[in-house]
């Protein structure tokens, strides 16, 4: 792994954009945080105001002390399992799988939503939600001008890394124990009546598990993910 300067600030921006929307309310002191979601879960609108990036605290300052996630139902597609490599895997080609010729954006966005579990303090809003859908290449606008080309995506997973398998999580471990990041490298497969093309893609996907009190009892769940370029797990 290729070390440099710019890894501590990178670092630093990933875990607030990252875990802070993990953090608890009274065991992290947020310099800054991005823009809160509404409180009703509408289709989000086509674009969407990065959050802002600061610093997290160190690891060992951080408790959790928020209050035990209530039960939800699994979301369509999502394993109930307590493996978070399982999940990753799971939720990473969920994020590069669509098809416009049986769901709408709307519907899209709706699974997505049900696999993005918001923790109980509100500190992974749905805005984050919107906005790394949008870096996979979508968004409402160029959705319906595909529909228009009967489109379809479809995903394969070529490797897996997690946790202590990423120098960035070493050097910076989780918060909290049962919280994980695993970066999945994919195979996409964009199809149309244009034509049909075929790319690497990267998804970094954060899970909670128990015995984390954040998580369920039973099971992990996706509290984010990111598909930006400069905010992938390396």
């Amino acid at each position: 792994m290729r070390r440099n300067t710019t890894r501590p600030s990178r670092l630093r921006r990933w875990w607030f954009t990252a875990i802070t929307v993990l953090c608890v309310a009274g065991g992290l002191l947020v310099l800054t945080m991005p823009p809160r979601g509404p409180a009703a879960e509408p289709v989000p609108p086509p674009t969407v105001t990065a959050p802002q990036e600061s610093e997290l605290p160190s690891p060992s300052s951080t408790a959790e002390t928020a209050t035990a996630a209530p039960a939800v139902g699994m979301p369509d597609g999502a394993p109930s399992t307590t493996d978070f490599r399982k999940l990753a895997v799971a939720a990473a080609t969920a994020i590069y799988t669509w098809d416009t010729r049986s769901a709408s954006y709307s519907d899209v966005y709706s699974r997505l939503r049900g696999w993005w579990h918001v923790l109980p303090d509100g500190s992974n809003p749905l805005s984050v939600l919107v906005q790394e859908f949008e870096a996979t290449g979508i968004n409402a606008g160029s959705y319906a001008t595909l529909a228009g080309q009967q489109a379809q995506r479809s995903a394969t997973v070529q490797s897996l890394m997690c946790d202590d398998e990423l120098a960035e999580v070493r050097e910076h471990p989780a918060p909290w124990f049962g919280l994980h990041v695993c970066t999945v490298s994919l195979w996409v497969v964009d199809e149309s009546t244009s034509g049909r093309n075929r790319y690497a893609a990267t998804a970094s996907v954060m899970v909670n598990c128990p015995p984390a009190s954040t998580a369920p009892p039973d099971r992990c769940v996706m509290v984010g993910f990111y598909a930006s370029p400069s905010r992938i797990v390396s």
